[in-house]
């Protein structure tokens, strides 16, 4: 019983530490940054990082047990990476000038992320790499949703890491007439994921690779607005599968964070807490 005491106390203590490094990382880089997350708590979103401008990231996601349902202990799982912002909507801007002007609504970005925490096994190739092109809501004409088309987790070990996520999402921000003004009811997102069979696999070990993305989100500017909340699922039940519910709070023009709650569509595996810093150069 002192045994497992002191191991819980250790793992508490580990986490503590964890959290406080990503706070003192985006403590010491927040001078000139102003962010904006191009995900939800848990899927891409049909957001683009800013043009011209580097985006970090520093993701932790804290497990809710010391061990999952098959015995195997659990790790705070870390990711870091930069996003660069490679297209903007506005085609004088972009490095390419007047050759993109015909699709010059289109923006862009890529990055690549360090993951740890995965496994011994998984954490010997630690790199992963997405990319994402999208438009914004009324681009083309009036009432015309946002749309995104793109890649994450694109490993390099064959068949082991090469998850390779290929995704596309629809977003539309809808409002609701109210004493003379509008109600803004929030933005709605739906898509569709392909992955590897090879890696994303359910509980029985059977491939589980494609599945819908969905997402509804909003900035509580009643309250106030730095506040933003979001509710989002990913199918499957692989390991991306999963209810996840959530809030960011911009502390001023240069931090926010955002805080979620994980639940797995996968039974065997042991729910997280997400807690992620996002900041921009």
């Amino acid at each position: 019983m002192q045994k497992d005491s002191d191991m819980k106390r250790k793992t508490i203590r580990r986490w503590i530490r964890t959290g406080l490094l990503g706070l003192l990382i985006s403590g010491g880089l927040c001078a000139s940054a102003y962010a904006t997350p191009s995900t939800h708590i848990w899927t891409p979103s049909t957001d683009i990082q800013p043009y011209g401008r580097i985006h970090i990231t520093a993701d932790y996601y804290f497990p809710t047990v010391p061990r999952d349902r098959a015995g195997n202990k659990t790790f705070v799982q870390q990711v870091y990476g930069p996003t660069f912002s490679l297209l903007s909507d506005k085609p004088e801007e972009n490095l390419l000038g007047k050759l993109w002007s015909p699709l010059g609504k289109v923006m862009g970005e890529a990055g690549f992320d360090y993951k740890k925490g995965l496994g011994s096994t998984l954490d010997n190739w630690p790199l992963y790499a997405h990319f994402k092109f999208a438009v914004p809501e009324d681009a083309y004409f009036k009432n015309m949703p946002a749309f995104a088309v793109g890649m994450y987790d694109i490993g390099y070990k064959r068949d082991f890491t090469n998850n390779n996520l290929a995704y596309f999402k629809f977003a539309k921000t809808f409002y609701m007439p109210s004493s003379g003004s509008e109600f803004n009811l929030g933005r709605f997102s739906a898509g569709y994921f392909n992955g590897n069979s090879k890696t994303l696999l359910d509980e029985n070990g059977r491939p589980d690779d494609s599945g819908p993305m969905l997402a509804w989100e909003r900035v509580m500017s009643e309250i106030s607005d730095k506040l933003w909340i979001c509710v989002d699922y990913q199918g499957t039940r692989s390991a991306y599968g999963a209810m996840n519910y959530g809030f960011s709070w911009k502390f001023n023009n240069n931090v926010s964070v955002i805080l979620g709650y994980d639940k797995f569509n996968n039974p065997d595996l042991g729910d997280t807490i997400t807690f992620q810093t996002d900041i921009d150069f």
